[in-house]
């Protein structure tokens, strides 16, 4: 092979490495700052609101492109608290989410919609209850990322969705006098999650 061959063999492998897309980091979802909340409508009249006290998992994120981003996460399902002991009781109940059954709740996303101005759609498989069924989160335009005071980065996202919650299976309801419902079948969904990515060398400790 000449000079002039082994040129342009080179400058090819050079340009399908350029055309690769860019090895995504694994972020580790921090549940200390976390939050999965959840709402539904009372009685027709008033929305009641609950949270899910432990989220972890994973988010891969090349720490530029959104299109890099698959997220893997799961909910502790014990956790769930509306303030309100006889309520969270009757919620982990096999009426509702069934808690000693089904313990967690998982989303692991299977593709990316990019929107305008940083928004995109994250599309994945929730499982809940025992069922599984896509949704798509709303999600907006990403924080910065941010350098920690350990080397650590960190970014945060806020997502949305709604969904029926007859569609897993959770079914439980009461007829009022006059019409309507107790619980609203429909539940939206907002997640406000920070990601970690742990620096490259741990920093050096003190003896």
């Amino acid at each position: 092979m000449n000079r002039s061959t082994r040129f342009v063999s080179a400058l090819a492998f050079v340009t399908i490495l350029a055309a690769l897309p860019a090895t995504a980091d694994v972020w580790q979802i921090d549940p200390a700052h976390t939050s999965s909340q959840f709402s539904v409508t009372h009685m027709m009249i008033s929305t009641v609101r609950g949270e899910f006290g432990a989220t972890t998992g994973t988010v891969e994120y090349d720490g530029t492109s959104v299109g890099s981003i698959k997220v893997d996460a799961t909910i502790d399902a014990t956790t769930i608290t509306t303030h309100n002991e006889k309520r969270d009781g009757h919620l982990k109940s096999p009426d509702f989410f069934d808690v000693a059954k089904y313990p967690t709740l998982t989303f692991k996303s299977t593709k990316v919609v990019p929107g305008a101005g940083g928004a995109f759609k994250l599309v994945g498989d929730l499982t809940m209850h025992g069922v599984t069924k896509e949704v798509t989160l709303d999600v907006e335009p990403l924080s910065k990322v941010i350098k920690g005071k350990r080397g650590d980065s960190r970014v945060g996202a806020t997502a949305t969705t709604k969904i029926n919650r007859q569609d897993f299976g959770v079914k439980w309801n009461s007829d009022m006098d006059g019409g309507g419902v107790v619980v609203s079948d429909t539940v939206k969904i907002t997640i406000d999650l920070e990601a970690v990515l742990p620096p490259a060398t741990p920093p050096a400790t003190s003896k």
